[in-house]
C-alpha cells in the first residue's frame, strides 16, 4: 500500500495561543515536510488548493516544483486542484512541467473543491458547479490523451486543432478524482477508468465501502479495468496515544469549529473528538501501533491501494508535524507494510 501525508497548509491560530505565522513561514515549513516524509520512506505528499486567508497554497503546482528540487523518489500530487475554477489547459501544463522537473513524480487530483470562494474569483457561476467540473474533467482528459486537441463545451473557448505543451514524462500522467460524499462522483469516476481518492473525514467509515463498491462496479459496466482506490483522512501520530490526542485535538476542533460556523455544523466536543479515534472512527489519531493497526483494519474492508493522512488540522506548531510525519514513516509504515503487500501497479 501507498503511504503518504497531504495538508492545506493552514494559516490560522495555533490553538495554544501561538502566534499567526506568515504565508512564507508556512511555505517554507511545508517544503521541509515534504523533504522528511520523502527521507522517511513515504510515497506520496499532497498539496491542497484555496482561495482563502486561511490557507497559504493557491497554486499547488508552484509549490510542488519547489519540493521537486528538495526530493528524491516521493510522488508530489495536488490535493485537490479545483479544475471546476480553472483552467484545465494551465492546469496540464503546470502539472507537466513539475513532472519533467520532478523525474516523472507528478500527479493531478482533481476535484470540485469544498470551498466555493474560487468560483466569484474566476468569473463563474455556482448554479454551474456539477456542469463546469464534468467539462473540465472530459478537457483534462483529453489534453492527456493526445497533443493536438480539438474541443468545444459550453464554459470555455473552444480549442481547434491546438497542440498543448510541455508534454509530461509520464504518459499517462496520472489523473485521480476526488470524491467527498456524492455517489454520482464515484460513480462517474469508474465509469472513466479513473482512480478515485475517497475523502473520510467524519462518522463511521464502514459507511463509505458503498462508494468504493460503486467506483468499482461503475469501472466494470463501462468495459474498463477497476482503477485504483485511495482513502484520505484527518489524524497525527504521537510516540503514546495520550500525547497525541491532546496534542491534535486543540488545533482541530479551532479550525472545524470555524469551518463550522460558515456551515451550520455543532461544536466539536472533545467527546466527539475521542469517539472519532475509536476503530471505526474517521479520525487517525493516536501511538504507531494503534494507527497502523486501523490503516490494516480499514484496508481489509475497502481493498485500497493508496491511504493519505493530513496531519496539520488547524495550525499544530512545525516541529509536532514533523514529529508525526517521521513516526509515521519510520514506525507506522512499516507496521502497514508488514501486513499488506504492494499491490500490482492500476491504471492511472
Amino acid at each position: 500500500m501507498e503511504l503518504g501525508v497531504y495538508t492545506f497548509a493552514e494559516l490560522t491560530p495555533e490553538a495554544g495561543g501561538g502566534p499567526v505565522i506568515s504565508a512564507e513561514r508556512r511555505l517554507r515549513d511545508l517544503i521541509e515536510e515534504v523533504e522528511l516524509a520523502d527521507q522517511v520512506g513515504l510515497d506520496v505528499f499532497g498539496v491542497g488548493e484555496h482561495h482563502r486567508p486561511d490557507f497559504a497554497v493557491s497554486s499547488p503546482a508552484t509549490v510542488l516544483a519547489a519540493a521537486a528540487e528538495r526530493t528524491e523518489r516521493i510522488r508530489l500530487t495536488s490535493a485537490v486542484s479545483v479544475i471546476s475554477s480553472n483552467d484545465p489547459v494551465r492546469v496540464f501544463q503546470d502539472f507537466s512541467t513539475l513532472d519533467l522537473l520532478s523525474g516523472g513524480r507528478a500527479e493531478i487530483m482533481a476535484g470540485r473543491g469544498s470551498f466555493v470562494e474560487s468560483f466569484p474569483l474566476f468569473g463563474y457561476e455556482l448554479d454551474d458547479y456539477d456542469e463546469l467540473f464534468a467539462e473540465k474533467l472530459e478537457l483534462l482528459l483529453a489534453l492527456r490523451e493526445r497533443t493536438e486537441v480539438t474541443w468545444r463545451g459550453r464554459h470555455r473557448a473552444p480549442i481547434d486543432g491546438r497542440g498543448v505543451y510541455p508534454r509530461p514524462l509520464q504518459d499517462p500522467l496520472p489523473i485521480w478524482v476526488a470524491v467527498g460524499g456524492s455517489p454520482q462522483s464515484a460513480a462517474r469516476a469508474g465509469a472513466l477508468g479513473l482512480p478515485m481518492a475517497l475523502a473520510i473525514i467524519g462518522g463511521d467509515w464502514t459507511r463509505f465501502a458503498a462508494f468504493a463498491e460503486i467506483h468499482r462496479e461503475a469501472a466494470k459496466a463501462a468495459g474498463r479495468p477497476v482503477p485504483a482506490l485511495g482513502i484520505n483522512s484527518h489524524g497525527f501520530v504521537a510516540a503514546d496515544a495520550k500525547t497525541a490526542a491532546d496534542t491534535a485535538y486543540p488545533p482541530f476542533a479551532a479550525m472545524m469549529d470555524r469551518i463550522g460556523r460558515e456551515r451550520g455544523w455543532p461544536p466539536i466536543s472533545r467527546e466527539s473528538f475521542e469517539a472519532s479515534r475509536e476503530p471505526r472512527g474517521a479520525n487517525f489519531v493516536g501511538n504507531p501501533e494503534q494507527v497502523a493497526a486501523k490503516i490494516v483494519d480499514q484496508h481489509r474492508v475497502f481493498g485500497h491501494q493508496r491511504f493519505l493522512i493530513q496531519f496539520s488540522v488547524g495550525t499544530l506548531p512545525h516541529a509536532e508535524v514533523m514529529g508525526s510525519i517521521e513516526l509515521f514513516g519510520t514506525e507506522v509504515a512499516p507496521l502497514v507494510r508488514a501486513e499488506i503487500p504492494d499491490p500490482a501497479p492500476a491504471p492511472a
